[in-house]
């Protein structure tokens, strides 16, 4: 039986919204992936801590509070402290582009920002997972 991606969505942080959030762990549980969906106001180590107890493939952060250029890295950091470099470290959120640049640079993978269609997240997961888990 062929294992199904396992993503873990989380909120960092202070930022209360989370319709953008539930609108993709929907699309991705309706493409097939297995999600887990932490909720509001999480510190980076307990998303480090969640995604290795549930054995992810994928974390997929939403950001719309402007914290993106400390919690990405932070969580990265995380992530290689536990020698997790299996696990992909996505997410969207109100990013701007040049901050996009600057954190996918240091190892984080795409970013989507609003407007993104959920196809996208989507097949950018599925082919970061074929290319990545052979």
């Amino acid at each position: 039986m062929e294992r199904k991606i396992r993503v873990l969505i989380a909120k960092p942080g202070l930022d209360g919204h989370d319709r953008g959030a539930k609108v993709i762990v929907r699309a991705l549980a309706d493409a097939g992936m297995e999600v887990i969906y932490s909720g509001l106001h999480q510190t980076p180590e307990k998303i480090v801590k969640t995604a290795i107890e549930e054995d992810v493939n994928v974390i997929g952060l939403s950001i719309l509070s402007g914290a993106h250029m400390t919690i990405f890295p932070k969580v990265l950091e995380l992530l290689k402290t536990e020698n997790r470099n299996d696990i992909l470290l996505t997410g969207g959120g109100i990013i701007p582009e040049e901050d996009m640049e600057s954190l996918m640079k240091l190892g984080i993978g795409k970013l989507f920002g609003p407007g993104s269609k959920t196809s996208e997240t989507i097949d950018y997961i599925e082919k970061w997972y074929n290319e990545n888990n052979k």
